[in-house]
C-alpha cells in the first residue's frame, strides 16, 4: 500500500511541476530549406528570406545555455552543411525587429547571440569552423514573428 501511495504522490508532483518544452529538434525538416556550402562559396553572403520567431521561449522553456534568448520554432529555420577551409563562418540576421540567433554546430555545441551585429541584429561567428551541419534558429525578442534575412558569410 505504501508503494501505491508513494507512486501516486510522485505522479501528482510531476503533474504540478513546470514542464520543460523539448525544443530545437534538428531532426525535423528546416522551415526555410537548406544549403551545402564549401569554403570560398559565392555569392558571399548567401542570403535566405525567413520568418523569424515562433511559440517557444528559448530562455524560459528550453534546456539551452542561458545566453540563448528569443521566441523560436521547434524545427530549425535553416540547415547549412559546410565544408570548412581556412576562412571564418559567420551567421548574421537583418530585420526591422530585434532578432536572435541560436545555432547547433557540427559537434553538438550551442552558440547564441542577441544584438551582436548591432542595431538589434544578431551575429554568431565561428573563427575556425568545423565541417558538418549547422542547424540555425532565428528568433525574435519580444514575442512576435517578423520578416528577416539570414546572411551566411566568410567575410568578417
Amino acid at each position: 500500500m505504501k508503494n501505491v501511495i508513494g507512486a501516486l504522490a510522485l505522479v501528482v508532483a510531476m503533474g504540478a511541476a513546470p514542464q520543460m518544452v523539448l525544443a530545437q529538434d534538428a531532426s525535423l525538416n528546416p522551415n526555410f530549406g537548406s544549403v551545402r556550402l564549401n569554403s570560398g562559396f559565392t555569392p558571399d553572403p548567401h542570403r535566405v528570406s525567413i520568418t523569424a520567431g515562433g511559440s517557444i521561449d528559448a530562455y524560459e522553456d528550453t534546456p539551452l545555455p542561458q545566453a540563448c534568448v528569443g521566441m523560436i520554432s521547434n524545427a530549425p529555420d535553416y540547415k547549412v552543411t559546410y565544408s570548412a577551409g581556412g576562412l571564418p563562418l559567420v551567421f548574421r540576421t537583418l530585420s526591422s525587429v530585434d532578432t536572435t540567433l541560436i545555432i547547433n554546430g557540427p559537434d553538438g555545441s550551442w552558440s547564441c547571440d542577441d544584438d551582436g551585429y548591432g542595431d538589434l541584429d544578431a551575429e554568431v561567428r565561428f573563427n575556425s569552423p568545423q565541417s558538418g551541419t549547422y542547424d540555425v534558429w532565428v528568433g525574435t525578442f519580444g514575442g512576435s514573428t517578423a520578416r528577416a534575412t539570414l546572411l551566411i558569410t566568410e567575410t568578417p
